[in-house]
């Protein structure tokens, strides 16, 4: 199973079922189907969500591309992404991953 680490205070977020996709650059690629998110900082603290939908576009239209524009002005959503990724940079092209929540993984994978 693919798998990609996630940082400890979006944990709780995923497995409620708030955040359902996850911004990643130069990570390798990601496909639809099921991933496991494991929290960076304790690798059985685990979340198994099913990728809906991959986009690659650039870091400055994600913000709009998840209506969230007055949530992330492009300082404040640069900050964060370099708090993972040093190097990035407005222009750079990311990995837009969408994701359905747990519960609905689960509902997925048991009608499989």
């Amino acid at each position: 199973m693919q798998t990609l680490t996630l940082v400890p205070r979006l944990v709780p977020d995923v497995r409620s079922g708030v955040k359902t996709s996850t911004i990643r650059w130069q990570e390798g690629d990601v496909v639809t189907g099921p991933l496991k998110l494991v929290n960076q900082e304790d690798a059985t603290d685990t979340v198994i969500v099913w990728v809906t939908r991959i986009e690659t576009l650039r870091l400055n239209h994600i913000a709009a591309r998840l209506g969230k524009e007055a949530e992330w002005p492009d300082a404040v959503l640069l900050a964060g992404m370099r708090e993972h990724y040093p190097e990035i940079s407005l222009s750079s092209e990311v990995q837009l991953i969408t994701h359905l929540t747990p519960a609905e993984t689960q509902e997925k994978l048991a009608g499989r």
